[in-house]
């Protein structure tokens, strides 16, 4: 019998990038657009209902002015070069305007769309129906070193931040888009981005390593008190790209009682690192088992990227989520592990670490 037919499993998805499709977008109500469908993007309410996508951490990332190519990274051995660092008020400016972006979608969608800051609220939405929406930020340059403006966050909602994108900023370095390359680039954090640590702990704001170098990877595993979390990257053994994380820092994952997320973007699945729409959905499921043998099955989810990357053209939007299930039912993952992927053990992880 094929269960996730005749029941489906509600997928909660470590990352997404929502919010800045809605902020670039031209559309003259782009939240009356997500929230009805359409054509555009990966994710909008009725795909997301169409591929029983439950709830996420929904990311606000604040673009450079500069063009970024990743078209680059279709050739072997290329580097994407990365823009300066973004100055404070710019990245102030385009973050105020995607977590109003956030709450607009709540207030629009007639309790369809729900922003949650506990583990209880996401789980209330979800039983519910509604979909349950984490406030997340990738890259803090719109936070000041003095960390004033995290507590203006927290109180608005935000639970979960990564202190870098790729882009190195006033709390630590990122990794570049190389392929192949290691995660062991430069220096790790900053003076601000230990104090900030300590106060995402004291906050109950996740930490997610995603972006992060290696050598800031293992600064906040010494220094943070709270389960290790990379939100979406995928296996560095199988992907050589420094965005993967290798079997240590899994390891690392493991034994905090912390979490990886799948990433979907082709780059970070492909062995060549290729961003190739035409990439097999078996390479999914090949990283999900490395990361379930390395990290364990209780650590592992989905961090899909949805609205941010290449994705296979298996899973064109989030309405074609059952069809990853279906592959990893095929492959032998029974239904406990299958639920324990889709959404208990992020459920899990964010009881422990926002509460």
């Amino acid at each position: 019998m094929d269960l996730t037919l005749t029941t489906p499993l509600p997928i909660f998805d470590g990352h997404n990038d929502a919010l800045l499709r809605l902020f670039n977008s031209t559309a003259a109500d782009p939240v009356a657009g997500f929230l009805a469908g359409g054509e555009d993007g990966h994710i909008d309410l009725p795909k997301a209902r169409a591929g029983h996508l439950a709830g996420g951490l929904f990311a606000v990332f604040c673009p450079s002015p500069e063009k970024i190519d990743f078209g680059a990274l279709r050739a072997a051995g290329a580097e994407v070069p990365m823009p300066p660092p973004l100055p404070m008020d710019a990245a102030r400016q385009s973050a105020v305007r995607m977590i109003s972006l956030l709450f607009q979608l709540e207030r629009a969608s007639a309790g369809q769309f729900a922003v949650c800051r506990s583990a209880a609220d996401i789980r209330s939405a979800m039983g519910r129906g509604a979909m349950a929406a984490v406030l997340h930020i990738e890259g803090v340059e719109c936070i000041d070193p003095e960390l004033d403006f995290l507590e203006v966050l927290y109180a608005a909602g935000l639970r979960s931040l990564g202190p870098v994108w790729s882009r190195n900023n006033a709390f630590g370095y990122g990794v570049p888009f190389r392929f192949p390359g290691s995660p062991d680039i430069g220096p790790g954090l900053t003076e601000a981005g230990k104090r900030l640590v300590a106060a995402c702990n004291r906050l109950g704001v996740l930490i997610d390593l995603s972006h992060l170098n290696e050598r800031g990877f293992w600064d906040v595993a010494e220094l943070s008190s709270a389960p290790l979390v990379a939100t979406h990257s995928n296996a560095h053994a199988l992907c050589p790209t420094p965005r993967n994380l290798t079997d240590d820092q899994l390891r690392a994952i493991r034994d905090s009682n912390g979490m990886v997320g799948l990433n979907f973007a082709t780059g970070f699945l492909r062995p060549d690192g290729q961003m190739n729409p035409e990439t097999d959905i078996e390479l999914m499921v090949r990283h999900l088992d490395h990361l379930i043998e390395i990290a364990g099955d209780t650590h592992v989810g989905i961090g899909s990227d949805f609205d941010g990357a290449m994705i296979p053209s298996t899973i064109g939007s989030a309405a074609d989520l059952p069809v990853l299930v279906e592959a990893l039912e095929r492959h032998g993952y029974d239904r406990p592990l299958l639920e324990r992927i889709a959404s208990s053990n992020w459920l899990s992880l964010l009881e422990r670490t926002i509460g």
